[in-house]
């Protein structure tokens, strides 16, 4: 079976996967790897079939800023081989991961050739765009706290048999979470040390769980309407 059937992406789009990926370059790299690198004039897409990946992104004055982390299944690189500009982030493996390279022409044919696919491409690139406003929204507003509440209810998913609760797993470091929402790892580890005592967040050694989910909601609500 094609390594790009575990791409939801091309998920009964019609198309031969398995002579697809004949056309493209299978690679694996390891934990740490630079996948791509900031101002890369390379147009290539990278379809995840295994592994995780971390994207990050510098300011004009050279700070680095964690966008996100992407799973398998997951693609990145599209916008290059959309408008052929150098590459505005970094990307590095967490982990061992195994990818196949498409070349900008190819995913330029299948996605103006196929509306299924366009259609996917289109709600994938609206969805980027809404997250990255939702981001500079909240960083323009909210301050570091209701950033931090934000991010970890971002990171989040439904704690199974505790109805009501959300979990993180497996837990970012202070310093990860710090680099997402701009700001120092201090200040982050102050934060949890406050939402513990209010029994906000309870930390073990594999989960961040979030309590109580709804009143982090209700602040960051508020929040934004002072902010408004």
């Amino acid at each position: 079976m094609a390594l790009l059937a575990r791409v939801p992406f091309f998920r009964d789009c019609g198309l031969d996967l398995d002579a697809l990926e004949k056309r493209c370059i299978v690679k694996r790299f390891d934990d740490g790897e630079v996948v791509l690198d900031f101002d890369d004039h390379t147009s290539d897409v990278y379809f995840l079939a295994s592994g995780d990946v971390r994207i990050l992104f510098r300011t004009q004055a050279g700070k680095e800023v964690i966008f996100g982390d992407m799973r398998s299944g997951q693609f990145f690189g599209e916008l290059a081989a959309i408008d052929n500009i150098p590459r505005s982030a970094n990307v590095t493996a967490l982990t061992r991961a195994e990818m196949v390279i498409m070349s900008a022409n190819i995913f330029r044919e299948i996605v103006f050739g196929t509306p299924t696919l366009a259609e996917r491409m289109m709600k994938v690139l609206t969805a980027r765009t809404r997250e990255l406003n939702a981001r500079l929204m909240e960083q323009a507003v909210l301050d570091l706290r209701h950033r931090l509440y934000s991010e970890l209810l971002r990171l989040s998913l439904p704690r199974p048999g505790h109805e009501g609760e959300r979990v993180i797993t497996p837990p970012p470091f202070h310093h990860v979470l710090a680099a997402r929402i701009g700001c120092r790892r201090e200040q982050v580890t102050r934060e949890f040390t406050v939402m513990t005592d209010q029994s906000l967040v309870e930390k073990t050694r594999g989960a961040i769980i979030l309590k109580k989910p709804q009143v982090l909601e209700q602040r960051i609500a508020e929040a934004l309407r002072e902010g408004e």
